[in-house]
């Protein structure tokens, strides 16, 4: 065994595809597996002798698979005809007398999505959901920070970036499945979450000014969101996909300003669905901008 291999835990029926990304000696003196899901984002330990080598798996193709693809091709589709009727609009623009173009205003237009910044614990997920960003037509910028660390790099990003929606995720899990689940220290990573929410939110106390989505597999949903976030995971405290961060923030991004956009619609729009995410009610960020310029193909 050896760090970037991909294994499953014996023990567990092989149930999810880790990648070895480093090892530890525990309590007992014994050397054990720190492990990183592939699709769900997940930390985990095992002992050498619960590990069994996998496939090697390209973490792209697993991430994306039919479902999500099929949920992705809907929101790409949406883009590009988004960017067709722009297309359009900038033709007759440009083409079309004064008198005309009064007359198709509504047409004479363009949207702006919501501007994401993205702060990942996990790089590989990072360049995966921003190349995601970029088909999907959202501007993003993306930085990855140890989770240990978001908080204290938040607040400047923030002020450098200036994002209307804000992600903050990487790895969590719960270290004791017989612990409390309301005992912060029995989360991996929940607590580092919950600080970088509150330093977010002395920058931008409005959750309709900064949207944030935070948390990772198991998180604890409910602190998360009293911390000021406005999605978070993990309500039944489940494996969340590696990309339902984006996808929640997808919709907000996409949706326009004057509507607070349905929970529902929302969370069936993620892997996990409503076991995986929740949240509050929060308005789109999408805004119609109008006239076109007739410099935009300079």
């Amino acid at each position: 065994m050896k760090i970037g291999d991909t294994v499953v835990r014996k023990s567990y029926n092989k149930d999810i595809v880790f990648k070895i990304i480093g090892f530890e000696i525990d309590e007992n003196n014994q050397k054990i597996a720190i492990l990183k899901g592939i699709a769900f984002r997940i930390i985990a330990d095992s002992n050498i002798d619960d590990l069994e080598k996998t496939n090697s798996y390209d973490m792209r193709n697993v991430l994306i698979d039919k479902d999500v693809e099929n949920i992705l091709y809907k929101s790409i589709k949406k883009t590009k005809e988004r960017n067709k009727k722009l297309s359009r609009a900038t033709q007759k623009a440009q083409s079309y007398p004064k008198q005309a173009q009064i007359q198709s205003q509504v047409q004479n237009s363009y949207g702006m999505p919501g501007k994401v910044l993205h702060i990942d614990g996990d790089p590989e997920y990072l360049k995966i959901c921003l190349d995601v960003y970029t088909k999907l037509g959202i501007p993003a910028i993306g930085k990855a920070i140890p989770e240990n660390l978001q908080y204290k790099e938040v607040r400047a990003l923030l002020e450098q970036h200036n994002p209307s929606i804000l992600v903050i995720t990487g790895h969590d899990a719960i270290v004791n499945n017989k612990g409390s689940l309301k005992d912060l220290k029995n989360y991996r990573n929940t607590s580092n979450f919950i600080k970088t929410v509150r330093e977010a939110r002395k920058y931008d106390p409005s959750l309709d000014s900064l949207v944030i989505f935070a948390g990772a597999c198991q998180s604890n949903y409910e602190e998360i969101i009293k911390a000021g976030a406005n999605f978070a995971s993990s309500p039944s405290r489940v494996m969340i996909h590696a990309l339902d961060p984006l996808l929640v923030v997808e919709k907000i991004a996409c949706s326009r300003i004057d509507k607070v956009v349905p929970l529902e619609e929302i969370l069936s729009h993620t892997v996990t669905g409503i076991k995986g995410v929740g949240g509050i009610e929060t308005r789109g960020k999408f805004r119609l901008t109008m006239p076109l310029s007739i410099y935009n193909n300079y």
